[in-house]
């Protein structure tokens, strides 16, 4: 299937703008952060209007329509519930010579989110983000995204990342907000670690600051691969295809299927459920990526799953645990015909920021756990170091570092 393989490296013109923009931002600050905002389409600010202010996230509150309201909160329910229990905790034990070891978590202190804007308030993001940086403790949560040409965040967004807990929320995006979390500027202090997804342009900046700052995976356009046998709906199923496709540029829906009839259903499918989307011009785009595959089997069908790494699959068949147990390189399983992404895109309890290009077969998507640090903790007594000398001493001749060795014995001469 070399039509399924995906290159997992921006091309070289994205990678020379993004570094431009990283290199100037952080000699320039915020004079280059607004520089770039409206080079890119964004409106033309000055450096005071670049805070959020309080004033507006209430009043984005405020307005709020009920049922918005509701669902933020069933979404951030979820979401956090999910999280707390996957929280890490610090544990100590004692090895073999009565050392006290172990791990002590602990908060990121600050960390960054980048929330898309273009085309749709991604208001499911912030709670898929912010929420598990709350959940972890982070004291500082610092929200950046795009404003509208008339220089304001759509306010249910506003009001979601206040919810989620978002501490600083700031109106700027693309690769030059991810310049700004990671180098700092005079308006914008700088984060210890970035998440959030993007267009090619903001994964390329997280690509390109890591080290200076931590980064949580490398999400861009949305994926959706589904794998159906003859028991599957097939206008369930082009809706799936349909709901991921309207991501837009980038976005690829696939359909793994070795029954021919439920192929031909989904295709028509398709281009009815097409007529009804009120995003035509990104479904257009998308839909050029789109794959209808047939294949002799569920075993070649996984297989292609396997190969792909999409980020969302979708299983629509008779025995869909079955299936579910052989998949072991994408970032969400959806179980049963039933099950539709979306539901986990907005409210499940998993955060909906996963691997794509192909990640998945090394990373899993995003988790609470990644807003905590690590820290490992050894702690001696007297006995405990005497019982260890000989091995310390025998590691330090071999690898000719005598003063590690004589740094432990020192402590045992009387």
């Amino acid at each position: 299937m070399k039509s399924l393989k995906r290159s997992y490296e921006a091309d070289q013109a994205v990678r020379s703008t993004v570094e431009e923009i990283l290199s100037v931002v952080a000699k320039e600050g915020d004079t280059a952060l607004l520089r770039y905002a409206k080079k890119f389409g964004g409106p033309d600010l000055s450096p005071t209007q670049i805070p959020v202010t309080p004033l507006e996230i209430a009043e984005a509150i405020n307005t709020l329509p009920k049922e918005t309201g509701k669902a933020i909160d069933a979404a951030r329910t979820n979401v956090s519930a999910f999280a707390k229990r996957s929280l890490r905790k610090s544990w100590f034990m004692k090895n073999r010579q009565g050392t006290i070891a172990g791990e002590r978590f602990d908060p990121f202190q600050r960390v960054g989110i980048y929330i898309p804007g273009g085309t749709a308030p991604l208001v499911s993001t912030a709670v898929m983000t912010c929420t598990l940086a709350q959940a972890a403790g982070v004291p500082e949560i610092v929200a950046v995204t795009p404003a509208g040409p008339d220089g304001k965040v759509h306010p249910a967004l506003l009001a979601a990342l206040a919810r989620c807990g978002a501490t600083e929320i700031y109106r700027v995006g693309g690769a030059q907000a991810i310049a700004a979390l990671a180098h700092g500027t005079r308006t914008i202090l700088p984060v210890q670690k970035i998440f959030g997804p993007g267009n090619s342009y903001v994964v390329e900046a997280k690509r390109q600051v890591f080290g200076k700052v931590a980064i949580d995976l490398l999400p861009g356009p949305s994926e959706v691969l589904v794998i159906a046998d003859k028991t599957a709906r097939p206008d369930w199923v082009a809706a799936d295809l349909l709901a991921q496709a309207e991501h837009g540029h980038g976005s690829q829906a696939i359909l793994v299927t070795d029954s021919e009839k439920i192929l031909t259903g989904v295709e028509k499918a398709v281009e009815r459920q097409t007529k009804l989307s009120k995003r035509p011009a990104e479904l257009a785009k998308a839909l050029k990526n789109t794959k209808l595959i047939l294949v002799e089997d569920m075993q070649a069908a996984i297989h292609i799953a396997n190969e792909y790494a999409a980020e969302h699959v979708s299983i629509a068949t008779e025995a869909p645990g079955e299936i579910a147990l052989q998949l072991h390189s994408t970032g969400a399983i959806f179980l049963g015909g039933i099950s539709p992404v979306a539901g986990g895109d907005f409210l499940a309890g998993p955060s909906h920021e996963l691997p794509t290009g192909g990640a998945g077969r090394s990373f899993a998507g995003l988790t609470v756990d990644q807003f905590q640090r690590r820290t490992s903790i050894v702690m001696f007594d007297e006995a405990s170091l005497r019982a260890s000398l000989p091995h310390l001493e025998t590691f330090s001749a071999i690898e000719g570092l005598d003063a590690h060795g004589r740094s432990a014995s020192i402590r045992l001469k009387k």
